[in-house]
């Protein structure tokens, strides 16, 4: 649980600026990835997902510049073990069939996801 109002677990989504999505795209991609990454922890790291979700599941949603920055927090997601979901669009609507999104990660300790996501700048 929370110590002192701090909480110690949390998820990150990382989304691409470069495409240049409208805010409804946004918003739905952030959240395939929340879930997506979710899913794999809950799979995958049950007793970490169970106390996040608990806690209140913290998300944050972070930006990045490009796909190349994305797949290099990937990258650094794997090196560190931490559950992660990458998300590529249906191409139904604002982009072409494929395309990588966001990347959620986590839930994971927040001090190893600061490891990772830290320097990103809010969405």
């Amino acid at each position: 649980m929370t110590i002192a109002g701090k909480f110690q677990y949390k998820q990150v989504i990382a989304v691409r600026t470069d495409l240049e999505m409208s805010r409804g795209k946004i918003a739905v991609q952030v959240a395939h990835g929340a879930l997506s990454a979710s899913e794999n922890a809950r799979v995958s790291q049950q007793e970490i997902w169970r106390a996040w979700y608990r806690e209140g599941q913290k998300k944050v949603a972070v930006k990045v510049s490009s796909e190349e920055e994305l797949l290099e927090l990937r990258r650094q997601a794997i090196n560190h073990r931490l559950p992660h979901a990458l998300i590529r669009d249906a191409g139904m609507t604002e982009l072409p069939p494929g395309t990588i999104t966001v990347l959620g990660i986590g839930p994971a300790r927040a001090e190893i996801m600061d490891k990772v996501t830290g320097d990103l700048k809010l969405l």
